[in-house]
């Protein structure tokens, strides 16, 4: 199935990237990966990507003398593929006005906790420190300050008893997949926009009751 074509960032491993791979070898799935580019020429992404057949490549930041100049070249590359979306998944720079304006509207990233909480690194370790119950994962448009764009779609992990920042870690990543390719098919399928600050989407009816935690103990004797 034809559709938005999409250019995926990466600096690493790339597990978001292979859940977008799958997602995407779907036939009703409406977007398609078009390239993916790593800053980091060794990231084990890049091998997911060949091994998928994809358009796959490296543009080191370190090779430019400046942010622009790498940016400037990782857009050329993007549209050079034909990508008229980008979605970054694990890309480790912090980006400047000029690209994401660029990009305004056509850019999303998935963040390691429940966005306004926590933005920025350290997710993990800031919310355990906090004691917050419920903890988890945001995809959200990029906008000019890192981590405060639209927010698309959220998922909640309970924050369990012993959990260290390794064993949170995975239990948000573990959603992250799951969310990442979600929130790209209702862009795809152009049932989102955004008002002001917030996005609205068509069509999404209520998932049922609220989330709590801690859940009740069980009926009253």
């Amino acid at each position: 199935m034809a559709g938005l074509k999409v250019g995926v960032l990466i600096s690493g491993r790339g597990s978001n990237l292979q859940a977008l791979i799958d997602a995407c070898a779907a036939a009703d799935f409406p977007a398609e990966i078009v390239t993916v580019i790593s800053n980091e020429p060794a990231a084990a992404g890049l091998g997911r990507a060949r091994q998928a057949g994809l358009d796959a490549r490296a543009i080191d930041h370190r090779d430019f003398a400046d942010r622009g100049r790498f940016e400037a070249a990782l857009t050329e590359a993007l549209e050079a593929a034909g990508a008229d979306f980008v979605c970054l998944a694990g890309f480790m720079r912090v980006l400047t006005d000029r690209f994401v304006r660029h990009w305004l509207g056509r850019a999303i990233n998935i963040h390691p906790a429940l966005l306004p909480s926590f933005p920025g690194t350290d997710s993990h370790a800031r919310a355990l420190t906090a004691g917050v119950k419920l903890h988890g994962c945001t995809v959200h448009y990029v906008w000019p300050e890192v981590d405060a764009g639209p927010i698309v779609g959220q998922a909640a992990v309970p924050v369990l008893t012993g959990d260290d920042e390794a064993s949170l870690a995975a239990r948000v990543l573990a959603a992250e997949h799951q969310l990442y390719p979600r929130c790209l098919r209702l862009i795809a399928e152009g049932r989102t926009r955004v008002v002001e600050n917030r996005v609205e989407i068509d069509g999404v009816a209520p998932s049922g009751p609220l989330l709590i935690h801690p859940g009740p103990a069980g009926p009253e004797s």
